[in-house]
């Protein structure tokens, strides 16, 4: 039987721009002659370096070790020689340097050792979670949040729903879909293996209705696994952000994550299509996550697909390889229109979070100063979080963020919608994540005074007890030297005495 789908309020229907990306098979980048790799590319702290300028090492061999438990390894994406470690430019609005290590490739490609595992059933829920964290898989639909950690639900949660994330909502991005028309088995595998690890009872693959290859794909994938139970697939309608997991979930269960919760509150994990497919690998072909596909589109680009990147390839070259007409430090977007962000410089990596590079947006407005808000309310009708976009913006601007917190700022997902129907083009987006930095600036700051108020005043407890110690020690020296005083005067008044009994007695 058919369950009636809930939906989410706000949102936009938006041209998807997604039919020249999907005319061509997956295609394959050519090797790079030099691959630099970022040591943080994932949400949490960044990974340890195991190697050293000059080290040999082969594809998928471990050069990063996991630093902390958010955390995840990082791995060659080919043979060659480690060149360097060092700071080099990132992916990042902000144009940020960050540690990285850089390989030249020898050109032969050459596997280390793998070692798939046979019998997944074999290995418990704690030795496939450590597998996918030693194989450095993150969320690859543009999070980049460690999946071992969402594999592991807790001993205080069960899982009712291991829910699969298909929608790719985002107008342009079409790696998923590619992705699911190709490689729907192997997606299957990736879905078993963590179905046995969450212990979930049920599983949900949700494919919005605009991909109908791809929906036909994964159900000749099901239908070719009569084994699995409990697992169904449920087409969504199309409409931005569908993709966001709260607005998936409040889709295909009815059920609405609260402010501040998270899924796992209600007995559902959620992950991407494409993670599912890097556990599948990682488990059953012994291979770590070196690589992912990537949408490569927009009217600047002359044969625009989906490209299966190493990491560390070089922006330019992939731009290169799908021959893109644009100047060397023209801008392009990485990501989506709505969510992606603008970078000029394209010497830069390919990292695990890269889904999509844009290069000319077909419907791109005239870009244009923004004018006072007029306070239509259109940016609150639009917004699938049920906030009021006006309010965070005048108090984000006024920088007065605990009314920011007020108004539950953190439960903005940065999808877009408001600045995309702003009349007034207020880059409203750009203000919440300025005053979510500012509030994250502040919270380090707090924790690091009260750290040092913490440190000073254990320092005094310190001084003061030793203070104390100490002065105890010198009253009992001069307690034992006037007892020893005492004692030593008794004994002479004694020998006195003694000697002048003595002397009477002659």
């Amino acid at each position: 039987m058919t369950k009636t789908l809930g939906s989410f309020p706000g949102g936009l229907k938006l041209p998807g721009h997604k039919k020249r990306s999907t005319q061509t098979p997956i295609r394959k980048t050519p090797l790079a002659k030099r691959l630099t790799l970022p040591l943080q590319q994932h949400i949490g702290s960044a990974a340890i370096p195991i190697v050293e300028v000059g080290d040999k090492v082969l594809k998928g061999q471990q050069i990063a070790r996991a630093d902390g438990h958010v955390s995840v390894c990082l791995h060659a994406p080919s043979s060659g020689t480690i060149i360097a470690i060092k700071d080099q430019p990132i992916p990042h609005p902000s144009g940020l340097t960050a540690p990285c290590i850089t390989i030249e490739t020898d050109g032969e490609d050459c596997w280390v050792e793998r070692h798939p595992v046979k019998d997944y059933r074999s290995l418990s829920a704690h030795e496939i979670r450590q597998i996918v964290r030693d194989a450095g898989i993150v969320g690859l639909g543009g999070a980049g949040f460690p999946s071992f950690i969402k594999l592991n639900p807790g001993v205080h949660h069960t899982v009712e729903t291991l829910l699969l994330n298909g929608a790719e909502c985002e107008p342009y991005i079409s790696c998923d879909d590619m992705l699911m028309r190709e490689r729907a088995d192997g997606i299957i595998d990736g879905v078993e293996i963590m179905q046995y690890a969450l212990r979930a009872r049920e599983v949900i693959l949700a494919i919005e209705d605009n991909k109908p290859q791809a929906i036909s794909a994964m159900e000749l994938a099901l239908a070719s696994r009569p084994h699995l139970q409990n697992t169904r697939l449920v087409v969504v309608p199309t409409r931005y952000p569908t993709g966001g997991e709260k607005q998936l979930i409040q889709v295909v269960t009815g059920k609405e994550v609260p402010s501040n919760g998270l899924p796992i509150d209600l007995g559902i994990v959620s992950h991407n299509m494409g993670t599912a497919y890097a556990v599948g690998r990682a488990i059953h072909h012994g291979e770590p996550l070196i690589s992912r596909i990537v949408t490569v589109t927009g009217k600047d680009v002359t044969h625009a697909g989906n490209f299966e990147t190493l990491f560390g390839t070089p922006i330019s070259e992939v731009l290169a390889y799908a021959e893109t007409k644009r100047e060397p430090d023209e801008a392009f977007i990485l990501g989506g229109p709505m969510m992606g962000f603008s970078l000029s410089g394209d010497n830069l990596p390919v990292t695990k979070t890269a889904n999509c590079i844009l290069a000319g947006v077909d419907d791109a407005a005239p870009a244009q100063e923004p004018l006072p808000c007029i306070r239509c309310g259109d940016c609150a009708s639009a917004c699938p979080a049920s906030l009021l976009p006006q309010q965070l913006y005048w108090h984000s601007r006024a920088k007065d963020f605990d009314q920011t917190r007020d108004y539950n700022l953190f439960d903005c997902i940065e999808c877009g919608c408001c600045d995309y129907v702003c009349p007034s083009k207020i880059p409203l987006v750009s203000y919440f994540r300025f005053a979510k930095t500012e509030i994250m600036n502040q919270e380090r700051e707090r924790k690091k005074s009260d750290l040092a108020r913490d440190r000073f005043e254990t320092r005094q407890a310190r001084l003061e007890r030793e203070q104390r110690e100490k002065e105890e020690r010198q009253r009992q020296r001069k307690a034992a030297l006037a007892a020893s005083k005492a004692k030593k005067e008794q004994q002479e008044k004694t020998a006195e005495t003694a000697d002048a009994d003595n002397k009477e007695t002659e």
